[in-house]
């Protein structure tokens, strides 16, 4: 079974991202972000993290384009704001989903974004939502800021939780689907 992990580096210190990675023997780190840079992390800047990934043996795989969630495509947004499931039909990011399980073939690969919650990033609402649906034996696992883990399906019980879905009212794949878009909803990139 492939299995694949997503991080987000917060404003965490490379010593700690490493320890984060360390603890899962990650080897391969996939950059999901549209704009690799941070202002207020330098050391997160594309150039300088993949020298650092570098460093540490680990392979540096830039997929903002394809799986960035701030699109330059203007047939991706509707009244200003970006749409995830119109995201998810462009051909280019259907390219990206086809590279990170080439990757999970690889390597032991993790998905990373800016966003230490996994539930507040696009990495899990749209790249993981669309992976497990041409992946669905594909395990996902969130490495959370405190250094545990946590299965997709654990946060997705936890995203149905924090909208209070009732199961009465949903079959349950209609409520995870529920749940999915009503938080792309809510953090959708606006122009």
């Amino acid at each position: 079974m492939k299995e694949l992990f997503t991080i987000g580096h917060s404003n965490h210190s490379m010593e700690r991202f490493f320890e984060l990675l360390g603890s899962q023997g990650i080897e391969a780190v996939v950059d999901v972000r549209s704009a690799p840079y941070s202002r207020y992390c330098p050391q997160y800047n594309k150039d300088a993290l993949e020298k650092s990934l570098k460093s540490r043996d680990i392979e540096y795989i830039f997929l903002g384009k394809e799986l960035g969630g701030k699109r330059n495509e203007e047939n991706c947004y509707v009244d200003g704001k970006v749409k995830f499931e119109l995201i998810a039909r462009l051909p280019i990011f259907q390219v990206g989903l086809e590279r990170v399980i080439q990757e999970t073939g690889k390597h032991k690969a993790a998905l990373m974004c800016a966003e230490s919650e996994p539930l507040d990033c696009h990495r899990t609402i749209l790249v993981c939502r669309q992976l497990k649906k041409s992946q669905p034996d594909l395990q996902i696992t969130h490495i959370l800021s405190d250094g545990t883990t946590e299965s997709h399906e654990e946060s997705l019980q936890r995203l149905i939780r924090q909208y209070k879905l009732q199961p009465e009212l949903f079959s349950n794949s209609d409520l995870i689907e529920k749940a999915y878009d009503l938080q792309a909803e809510k953090m959708a990139y606006r122009k």
